[in-house]
């Protein structure tokens, strides 16, 4: 039985990693009740065999709750790693030189294994080895196609196949590994709505991934190295949506440069129309407090506030004591943050020039009558979501009700901002239009009687790409009569 959930009175979307604390489908659908938009399962965790139970978990909603659900899978991608030691752990000292090179022997304070040839070839003298997500800092003295003599400059504790940044130089790996590849293809086949691609440094890392998926997902980047700074609008414009990882970015770049970065993102993603999440350590203390730190709580805000689709929470909800808690917090946060009466302009600092398009300029139009008029919502009828992400992309006062007859269409539309999908028959008349969009802001509890709606389409009617109605409807209230 389909059990009625109203619709978020945030336009934020939430979206919340699943893992140990929180695969199960009871404790899915109770992350969904608190709040979770979106669901993101870590291919770097676990094997494939058990991500198919947690999918079907999360698709299970569809039926329990009469929503579309959107689904995450998360690649790994090519984590670079040191080998191991005798003894499985050593104590680098400052000031000492340790040697990076192509033996397969155990390592000791002197020297360890490097399994990865593309570094060798790559590497420059004077660039920065980061060690354990930054913890140990390596200088390199010199280097050849088989060792990295290297100045330790922070020194500390270092164990086997701990993870190795390489932030001054571009890698030339491949963004997708064998795992990768196998991951990508397992989800696709699951019928996953996004794949996000890890530690992309140019628009040449999406080409493979983007080929592999062949249009049964949309591919979400993840910015986390410096290298995609420097080539950040052609990643962007090269994906259907970014991730400001701020975990590993955080690590290659010092933290400081972090924020300004996050905002510049957000913004470049913004003025393109592709959705961004921003992630990593939101509510960090989370994974073990019922209750977040003022500093996180006004991270989160920031977030909203400079305009980003959606906050994500990582091992906050994939694997702390409060999952449903940090849901909840992220839910409370977005909802009186978007209380705020300076909300609407705050987000609108980042000035969206709309493309010399009808679609656009529609778009642009129909966020201007929904503040003049004062509608209740925004409804636009779209085949492959390009309607709804143009209008997101204008930041509306009002939510944005997606009618789409595909429902990988409703599915991507979790990730964002202000949408509120449904997946329906298509019209095939402009008095269908009308009285359908009528019908489903009452029956979705958008709208109310007495209230106006802004309905957009493209005629003639189920040809993708043709927006170019814009009608503005007013809410009798007696739709629903004889309809179910």
């Amino acid at each position: 039985m389909t059990k009625a959930i109203a619709p978020r009175s945030r336009k934020v979307r939430v979206l919340a990693t699943l893992g140990p604390a929180s695969n199960t489908a009871d404790m899915i659908a109770k992350l969904f009740e608190a709040g979770a938009d979106a669901f993101r399962v870590n291919m770097s965790h676990g094997d494939q065999v058990s991500k198919v139970a947690v999918i079907e978990a999360i698709r299970g909603l569809e039926k329990k709750y009469g929503r579309p659900t959107t689904i995450l899978a998360d690649l790994q991608g090519p984590k670079l790693r040191v080998g191991k030691f005798e003894g499985g752990k050593v104590e680098l000292k400052t000031d000492s030189v340790f040697v990076l090179d192509r033996d397969k022997t155990p390592g000791d304070a002197t020297r360890v294994e490097l399994p990865h040839r593309e570094i060798f070839a790559a590497m420059e003298s004077g660039a920065r080895l980061l060690l354990d997500d930054g913890k140990l800092v390596l200088r390199v003295l010199e280097h050849d196609d088989n060792k990295i003599v290297t100045n330790v400059e922070v020194g500390g504790p270092l164990s086997n196949n701990k993870g190795l940044n390489v932030p001054d130089v571009v890698v030339p790996m491949a963004a997708l590994t064998e795992k990768d590849r196998s991951d990508l293809t397992f989800a696709v086949d699951q019928g996953v709505d996004w794949i996000a691609l890890s530690f992309v440094q140019r628009p040449d890392d999406l080409w493979e991934a983007r080929k592999l998926i062949g249009g049964k997902a949309a591919l979400l980047a993840k910015i986390e190295k410096p290298a995609a700074i420097e080539r950040l609008d052609e990643i962007i414009e090269a994906c259907d949506g970014v991730m400001v990882a701020r975990g590993d970015l955080g690590v290659e770049l010092p933290p400081q440069t972090v924020p300004p970065l996050q905002k510049r993102i957000v913004e470049t993603a913004r003025r393109q129309g592709k959705p961004v999440v921003v992630a990593t350590q939101m509510l960090e203390s989370m994974i073990e407090s019922p209750s977040p730190t003022r500093a996180e709580v006004s991270d989160v805000a920031t977030a909203i506030y400079d305009g980003a689709d959606a906050i994500m929470l990582s091992a906050e909800s994939a694997a702390g004591k409060w999952p449903i808690e940090s849901v909840a917090m992220m839910n409370a946060i977005g909802e009186a943050v978007e209380r705020d009466p300076m909300h609407g302009d705050r987000i609108h600092f980042t000035v969206i020039q709309s493309d010399a398009t009808t679609a656009d300029a529609l778009s642009e139009a129909a966020k201007n009558i929904a503040r003049t008029v004062d509608a209740a919502a925004i409804v636009c009828f779209t085949s492959s979501g390009s309607t709804a992400r143009r209008i997101a992309r204008e930041r509306p006062a009002v939510p944005i009700m997606v009618l789409t007859p595909k429902v990988e269409t409703a599915r991507r539309s979790g990730l964002l901002w202000g949408a509120y999908a449904v997946h329906t028959k298509d019209v095939d008349s402009f008095e269908e239009m009308v009285a359908k969009a009528k019908r489903m802001v009452l029956r979705h509890h958008l709208a109310k009687a007495g209230d106006r709606v802004i309905v957009m389409a493209g005629v003639p009617f189920k040809t993708p790409g043709s927006t170019n109605v814009i009608h503005v409807v007013r809410i009798v209230g007696d739709e629903l009569k004889g309809y179910n």
